[in-house]
């Protein structure tokens, strides 16, 4: 590779920290390993523009994987963090992404479909941080009661400030590049996630249940986010064009 990733690894599990930075130091890139979550911020903060990924176990002593990613967006890190956990319940993958991570893998996890999540989430980082959005040139929009500054990430919805975490903003980022399209949740997988549409997860359908919740009037009655029936999903800013095939 051209350039030399730094990977942080969070994990108090002393052989899997072994295992994963010996995988991924065969891999090229540079890897540091903590066990514990006040370890990892304090390394951030003194490589702060020399770490590029995170590897963040949830269950870490003293201060959990939640506290850790929370801290590390407020701090205005923005490198992307891939949380690493056996939790699998809904309301912890849930949890996780309202702090700010891109990413959740579940213990065990396959080798290669952990390498392959390191890889995109870095290409990622890289053309975030390399170029602006192609599709929509301007920085603000509105639909609805709805305001939205993707420079500055600033949201109101009628009237009231919204927080949104960055992989939310990448996703509505999305779907209004792609106003009045039917998208599939395997192109949004692809597209918003980075991840192959053979991955199993809900977490398509999870956030735009989030996104209902933020800018709908009536989340149990969408106007601006539809589900198209067997097909994906299809943004609308002007609620006039849904049709009773949608919901």
């Amino acid at each position: 590779m051209s350039e030399s990733k730094h990977i942080l690894i969070v994990e108090d599990e002393e052989h899997l920290a072994v295992g994963i930075k010996y995988n991924l130091e065969a891999e090229g890139y540079r890897v540091s390993t903590v066990g514990d979550g006040v370890s990892a911020l304090k390394l951030v903060e003194e490589h702060e523009d020399d770490v590029h990924l995170v590897l963040l176990d949830l269950m870490l002593p003293g201060m959990s994987g939640y506290s850790v990613c929370e801290s590390l967006r407020e701090r205005g890190n923005d490198m992307p963090v891939l949380i690493l956990s056996a939790r699998t319940l809904t309301e912890d993958r849930t949890r996780g992404f309202d702090v700010g991570a891109d990413q959740y893998l579940n213990k065990p996890f396959e080798l290669d479909e952990l390498m392959s999540r390191v890889k995109n989430l870095l290409a990622r980082s890289d053309r975030r941080n390399g170029t602006k959005p192609q599709v929509l040139e301007r920085s603000a929009y509105s639909f609805g009661a709805t305001t939205i500054n993707f420079d500055t990430y600033e949201v109101v919805v009628d009237g009231t400030p919204a927080k949104l975490t960055a992989l939310e903003m990448r996703l509505l980022r999305y779907f209004i590049d792609n106003e009045g399209r039917v998208i599939s949740r395997d192109e949004l997988l692809r597209e918003v996630w980075d991840l192959p549409a053979t991955v199993a997860t809900r977490a398509v359908d999870q956030f735009i249940r989030r996104l209902r919740k933020i800018f709908e009037p009536d989340p149990a009655n969408p106007q601006y986010f539809l589900t198209v029936r067997d097909a994906g999903y299809r943004f609308v800013a002007d609620n006039a064009a849904a049709d009773s095939s949608q919901s």
